[in-house]
């Protein structure tokens, strides 16, 4: 029992130990009082880092209605919190699915040699820039806000049952908005980056599958009648593809775990997104004499839209690489078999030609397009509110 999560996967390994830490993702072998214990410690760091900041904020929001700019400098947080809640509920409840997902994946990844091994590391090189980049985008962004707040004033808006103006409310009030939203923040990439990097490793095991079928008979020098695989040639090739399809539907069977897991929290998240990034762009174009804050206000937007992105390129990449595995099977040498190893290799290609799709809540699917739609309709949104407050 350790604190640290290991995985062939850095970025998975960082993102559950990041879990682990804040008492979302119990260590293995915990006794019933143990457990007890680690889930109270759980709600705990979830009502510092999230349920003060709902109540605070769902308060302030009511206060200031009507008044839209004060409206958007609340509500583009309180979004981001909601669905930070969401994705935290689904990681705990689900808690016994993703752990079979994620060993399922990691004994199967770590066991590559050759080209196999490449393929593994090229994922593990994607995934972990992207949660670097992430990390940074975070850090810029909540250093911004921290440092932007003038005198006796909070970095962000918030109803307090006290006096923040006054010392020592001001420094504790302070000391906690802060100290929750970096770790708050860090611990919402840790679960954006531990879902996108699991349906990496699907796609991983897709292309792995893919190289399998494209060498199903690289290695058996023919030695039949016209270039022809001798029968027993042909029963190691039958073992192989029955291998690959074998692989072919767990990989089907993780995303669909992950579809199930994710599926509504991604909706809540993709929902949410269009209102954050479109008040965001609001609170930045009403932005003039604080540069700081202008700059972090900036780099939120960003990385608001890069979150949403992520999302969609993975399930655009998964969708593409399932179809692939069609093209991999015809790039075998088909034509050195039998009529029978040919005619399973067709059902394969058939098979394989229907793409994996994952869905936002069954409304969406996580692709390009629909990344370009919610900053449509994003912009769309800013649009409307700027209107608003001009006729006002």
């Amino acid at each position: 029992m350790g604190l640290v999560e290991k995985n062939v996967n850095p970025s998975i390994s960082v993102s559950l130990t990041a879990l682990r830490l804040f008492g979302f993702w119990a260590p293995r072998g915990l006794g019933a009082t143990r457990r007890l214990l680690y889930n109270c410690y759980g709600f705990v760091s979830f009502m510092f880092l999230l349920g003060t900041y709902l109540i605070i904020q769902v308060v302030d929001m009511f206060m200031i209605w009507g008044d839209l700019p004060l409206m958007t400098g609340t509500a583009f947080l309180l979004f981001t919190n909601l669905a930070q809640a969401t994705k935290l509920a689904s990681v705990v409840l689900r808690e016994r699915t993703l752990r079979n997902i994620v060993a399922g994946a990691d004994q199967l990844l770590s066991a590559q040699q050759g080209e196999g091994r490449e393929i593994v590391k090229s994922c593990v090189r994607e995934t972990s820039l992207q949660q670097l980049l992430y990390f940074c985008l975070t850090t810029v962004t909540v250093a911004g806000w921290a440092s932007s707040a003038e005198k006796n004033q909070l970095p962000l808006r918030a109803w307090y049952p006290y006096d923040t103006s006054r010392s020592p409310a001001y420094e504790l009030t302070y000391v906690h908005q802060v100290g929750a939203l970096f770790a708050a923040a860090y611990l919402n990439v840790g679960k954006d980056t531990l879902v996108t990097a699991l349906i990496a490793q699907v796609r991983c095991r897709l292309q792995l599958l893919a190289h399998r079928l494209r060498t199903l008979c690289d290695d058996l020098e023919p030695e039949g009648p016209q270039g022809m695989l001798t029968v027993q040639q042909e029963a190691v090739a039958w073992a192989r593809l029955r291998e690959a399809a074998r692989r072919h539907q767990e990989a089907l069977h993780a995303a669909a775990r992950l579809q199930d897991c994710f599926s509504a929290p991604t909706f809540a998240q993709f929902s949410v997104s269009m209102v954050i990034i479109c008040v965001t762009a609001f609170q930045l174009a009403a932005q003039t004499g604080n540069l700081v804050r202008l700059f972090s206000m900036g780099t939120y937007l960003l990385n608001m839209t890069f979150q949403v992105f992520l999302y969609c390129y993975q399930g655009d990449q998964l969708s593409e690489e399932s179809i692939d595995v069609a093209g991999a099977a015809y790039s075998s040498s088909w034509y050195r078999c039998g009529l029978r190893l040919r005619r399973a290799l067709l059902v394969v290609m058939v098979r394989t030609r229907r793409p994996a799709r994952l869905s936002a809540g069954g409304f969406t699917s996580l692709s390009l397009a629909s990344f370009m739609a919610i900053v449509k309709t994003s912009y769309s949104l800013f649009t409307v509110l700027q209107q608003a407050d001009e006729r006002k």
